[in-house]
C-alpha cells in the first residue's frame, strides 16, 4: 500500500486493489480511517477530531491528486506522492 503523504504524525495511504468507491486511508495514533474523496466522509474508522479535521482539510486541497492517485493505484501504477499540509 503506498504511502502517498505525511503530515503532523497523520500517514495517507491507498491500497493497490481498493473497490470503489475512491477512497483513501488515514492512520494517526494507532487508528484508521477510510475516506471516501468524492464525498469527503468517512467510510469506516475513526479519528480524534483534530487529526480528522487535517486530513479533511489536506483532502478538500488535494482531491484531484488523489482522484488522480486512485486512478493509478487500480491500474498498479506507482502512486505519486502529494504535498503535505505545512
Amino acid at each position: 500500500m503506498p504511502t502517498i503523504s505525511q503530515f503532523h504524525g497523520i500517514v495517507i495511504r491507498m491500497y493497490w486493489a481498493d473497490h470503489a468507491p475512491p477512497q483513501f486511508h488515514a492512520f494517526y495514533g494507532g487508528l484508521e480511517i477510510l475516506i471516501d474523496i468524492l464525498t469527503l466522509t468517512a467510510i469506516r474508522g475513526s479519528l480524534p477530531p483534530a487529526a480528522l479535521k487535517l486530513v479533511l482539510e489536506w483532502a478538500s486541497l488535494h482531491r484531484a491528486a488523489l482522484l488522480e492517485d486512485w486512478t493509478l493505484c487500480s491500474q498498479n501504477r506507482p502512486a505519486k506522492p502529494i504535498a503535505p499540509l505545512p
